[in-house]
């Protein structure tokens, strides 16, 4: 099952752990906890994933994909300067997913990309990747971003079973070389 690091209050200095105890915040953080423990109670080596922030270039609902196409756009977009994550870039989270079943493992395990950062950042960063005006990204707290939503100010995730995934700046960079390629190919078949 795919979980979330919302079930994470935030306090933590570190990056979150699989051996940290869930202390969710909101509903949904709550609900994804309860399911976990279920989940486990009932099948013992039964793979449940923690992962957060996921992005992709196939989500049209995702946070990477509104920011790109609000700066393509010439628009400001906001986000969050007072709340950390770990991106998970979707084709990597799905490789690392088929490897963990493929060789059978259970247990709870954390899936992101290496390396937190705050929204802002993230969205910064998607920015500079793919040669978009990262000065339209404006700083703002998390709660004018996702009011009235109570999330942790920081859930980023790390792993004691190891490096799973690759670093965070190799996925934005795979993301943006898709995101170029598909503005690229849309030219091309309108002109």
């Amino acid at each position: 099952m795919f979980s979330s690091g919302l079930v994470f209050d935030g306090a933590a200095s570190r990056l979150y752990v699989e051996d940290d105890l869930p202390n969710p915040l909101s509903v949904y953080g709550r609900s994804k906890a309860e399911t976990e423990r279920r989940v486990l109670k009932l099948m013992p080596q039964a793979l449940v994933i923690r992962t957060s922030a996921f992005f992709g270039p196939w989500d049209e609902a995702n946070f990477a994909t509104a920011v790109w196409r609000t700066l393509a756009a010439g628009q400001p977009f906001e986000a969050a300067d007072d709340a950390v994550v770990s991106p998970t870039y979707v084709p990597d989270l799905v490789n690392a997913t088929l490897d963990l079943l493929i060789d059978g493992e259970g247990g709870v395990w954390h899936l992101a990309n290496v390396g937190a950062v705050t929204w802002c950042d993230f969205a910064r960063a998607l920015a500079a990747a793919g040669g978009l005006r990262a000065d339209l990204v404006r700083a703002v707290s998390y709660r004018q971003v996702w009011s009235p939503a109570i999330r942790p100010a920081f859930s980023a995730l790390g792993s004691t079973h190891g490096r799973l995934l690759p670093p965070l700046g190799d996925a934005i960079a795979n993301y943006a070389g898709h995101m170029l390629a598909a503005a690229a190919f849309d030219r091309d078949a309108t002109s």
